[in-house]
């Protein structure tokens, strides 16, 4: 027992320490709203994509993608969406707080977080297939996020019509879409080069070597450089008055789908000869659905004229808790031989 929980804490206690490290700059004055706007342009614009870019670039081959592992990953997704639909029905009544906690049902922060931990967790093959997962999720996540954040405004509130296309086009320029896109992109096109010594005759690690470990030295900060600017914008204010849909939010978020989804991986790995979760699948789902609700959705919620603050306490509260959850996760898989 000893050793699963010294494996839980050296994979959960690193992302705490860049997270308070963040709050206690910010409270310092170390770091100003300024680096923090900026931060965040930087971590979501560059080094993240490039990032996803980096670890899907490192599969070797096309085959080592699992539809099924993607497959399953969409669709719990989809059905968390539906758990969120009845969450807002039956327990919230503020139609402009409905959408904010659906979205916080099914939206998780697994470019900032999920992926470092998948690599804390799972090493290299935990971030590949985090990597590829990103493909599916970071899509259907902005998707439902449009959607869950427009479906509840009353119409009387003199809202604008949503221009969809517009929304549709903003999602294509998503650049973690980008950046995934364009990893496998790379990856198609080195599978049908021509190859010489069992290797295509292009490698970007080799013939493009300079501009390769640019790439990775500027991947090599997105994680720390996010959790740092995540730290530093927790706030607290108004966490009593919105205390009872912030418990709502906080528990489907890091406990019941966490909880849900693990269970089902373990499940259809029992029932389903054709589905193989190998260590590497659990600890990318254990950072899929474990992970808190993403930051872009506070900024999201506000833009859309939905219960914004609301979505920042959210924001808080799943990352604090979720520390906890996931170490417990962590050590529950580790026991049971699973990771």
């Amino acid at each position: 027992m000893r050793d699963v929980l010294v494996f839980a804490c050296n994979a959960v206690l690193p992302l705490l320490l860049l997270i308070l490290a963040g709050y206690c700059l910010r409270w310092g004055g170390l770091i100003t709203e300024e680096f923090l706007r900026v931060g965040n342009k930087l971590v979501f614009y560059v080094c993240l994509p490039l990032y996803l870019f980096y670890n899907i670039y490192q599969i070797d081959n096309l085959k080592d993608i699992r539809l099924d592992v993607l497959l399953y990953a969409g669709g719990m997704i989809v059905l968390f969406f539906g758990l969120g639909l009845l969450a807002a029905h039956f327990w919230i009544s503020d139609p402009l707080q409905k959408g904010v906690i659906l979205q916080c049902t099914f939206r998780s922060n697994f470019a900032i977080i999920g992926i470092p931990l998948s690599g804390a967790l799972g090493g290299s093959e935990g971030v590949a297939v985090a990597a590829l997962l990103s493909a599916v999720t970071i899509p259907v996540y902005n998707v439902l996020a449009v959607v869950s954040l427009s479906i509840y405004l009353p119409a009387e509130s003199g809202q604008k019509k949503t221009d969809y296309k517009k929304i549709f086009r903003k999602i294509l320029k998503n650049p973690l879409i980008l950046g995934v896109l364009a990893g496998i992109l790379c990856l198609l096109i080195r599978s049908i080069l021509p190859q010489s010594g069992g290797e295509p005759v292009f490698l970007l690690r080799k013939q493009g070597k300079v501009l390769y470990q640019a790439i990775e030295n500027v991947s090599a900060i997105a994680s720390p450089l996010a959790l740092l600017v995540l730290g530093g914008q927790f706030s607290f204010d108004s966490a009593k008055e919105k205390r009872r849909e912030i418990a709502i939010g906080t528990v489907l978020r890091v406990i019941v789908v966490p909880a849900v989804a693990l269970s089902g991986t373990w499940l259809l790995s029992r029932i389903c000869s054709g589905f193989e979760a190998t260590p590497a699948v659990y600890t990318a789902y254990t950072a899929l659905y474990g992970t808190p609700v993403a930051v872009s959705s506070a900024i999201m919620a506000s833009e859309m004229r939905n219960d914004g603050e609301l979505a920042g306490q959210l924001v808080v509260w799943t990352s604090l808790l979720s520390l906890v959850t996931l170490f417990v996760f962590t050590v529950i898989l580790r026991s049971a031989g699973l990771i």
